[in-house]
């Protein structure tokens, strides 16, 4: 088995890592207190390719393999949890419209959301429809040559900045999940559409995360994304790459952490010595460094078949249990270092404890995970 990273993988981890060690790093905390977005970066990071960044060359500037997204992800994530999360929220959306849209579609939506010009969310999440996907309430009614979009979503990551959103809605209540719900690309600026306004979030302080709203809002027939019946099968086709990406963003978290927690035992003196002498502090940084390794070979893995075109569903959830659980565990232990001045906000560990969390949540949460290794191996 080769673990050897090709040039191509060195060259965009190591243009990332700079990228995020020099211009990204610098803000991250004071933005964590501002909940400001890091619109700064986050153009620059359009300008570098890292937005689209999996897309066709022709389409976007890099057209990197998922292996190398994933070591983009970490890098990025190492710096800001926030920005990572936005970058591949473009790439989800891009790469939705790339496959599955119209050729007009693709002409309006791709570049700019690739360049950073518009913003885009995936709104699928509903007040009774959160691991429950087939259970969404959101409606859409063909009358004439469009359709009437009622309903709600929420914890909608670019919800109160979105230019454009891809809605899922239920078309056919019978039908259900199986060929009864539609994916509409509705714009900001239609009438009976609005935007919530962005949470107060306890980590990854800098997403803009709300609600959407739809009042009987029209949305023409050319605005369907792929088939009428097929958004549910649209929506799952992104979940497993995304569990990957997810994955790697956390792997990232608890790098960060393990990095802080073995600069700061060097430096804090207990006792006449640094704490870095004491075989207690050896040992978790030791079990810290350990399981972030094992992650980081599960999500390799589950990259590596998603490259080589196999099935990697089952690699994906387990890469995504495994990474958001260490990120939680080393990021818990790093504040535990830190002592005191972990619990103060003025030190990075405090936040990369917050920012963890969500990675246990987001994009099926840890107990949807199990569910779904479980029916793998139960199916094989």
């Amino acid at each position: 088995m080769e673990f050897t990273l090709s040039e191509t993988q060195l060259m965009i981890r190591d243009m990332v890592r700079d990228f995020a060690r020099n211009e990204v790093a610098p803000l991250t905390q004071e933005l964590d207190k501002s909940g400001d977005f890091p619109l700064e970066n986050y153009r620059k990071a359009a300008e570098l390719g890292i937005l689209g960044m999996t897309l066709p060359e022709e389409i976007g500037d890099v057209e990197a393999d998922m292996v190398s997204y994933v070591l983009a992800i970490e890098e990025l994530a190492k710096a800001s949890a926030s920005l990572a999360d936005s970058c591949m929220l473009v790439d989800m959306l891009a790469s939705l419209l790339y496959k599955y849209g119209s050729q007009k579609q693709k002409d309006k939506f791709i570049q700019p959301l690739i360049k950073g010009e518009i913003f885009g969310c995936f709104a699928v999440t509903e007040p009774n429809a959160g691991s429950d996907v087939a259970g969404m309430r959101t409606t859409a009614v063909q009358e004439d040559d469009h359709w009437v979009i009622n309903g709600s979503k929420m914890f909608i990551n670019n919800a109160p900045i979105a230019d454009m959103a891809i809605v899922y809605a239920v078309t056919d209540k019978e039908k259900g999940s199986r060929g009864g719900v539609t994916a509409f690309i509705v714009e900001n600026g239609t009438p009976g559409f609005s935007r919530g306004k962005a949470e107060d979030l306890m980590g990854q302080r800098s997403l803009k995360v709300g609600q959407l709203f739809f009042e009987d809002v029209k949305v023409p027939q050319e605005n369907i994304l792929g088939n009428v019946g097929e958004g549910f099968k649209m929506a799952m086709s992104v979940l497993d790459s995304g569990r990957i990406e997810i994955a790697a963003l956390a792997l990232g978290i608890a790098q960060a952490a393990l990095e802080e927690s073995v600069k700061y035992s060097k430096e804090r003196v207990q006792f006449g010595r640094p704490i870095a002498k004491f075989q207690a502090i050896q040992w978790k940084l030791a079990d810290m460094a350990t399981q972030i390794q094992a992650a980081r070979l599960l999500i390799y893995h589950a990259a590596y078949l998603k490259d080589q075109g196999q099935n990697y569903t089952k690699e994906a959830a387990m890469a995504k249990l495994f990474a958001s659980d260490v990120a939680n565990k080393v990021t818990n232990e790093a504040v535990q270092i830190h002592g005191g001045y972990g619990y103060i906000k003025e030190y990075v560990v405090e936040r990369l404890y917050r920012d963890a969390k969500i990675t246990q949540i987001y994009e099926g949460t840890n107990e949807i995970q199990r569910v779904v290794i479980a029916r793998q191996l139960l199916k094989d």
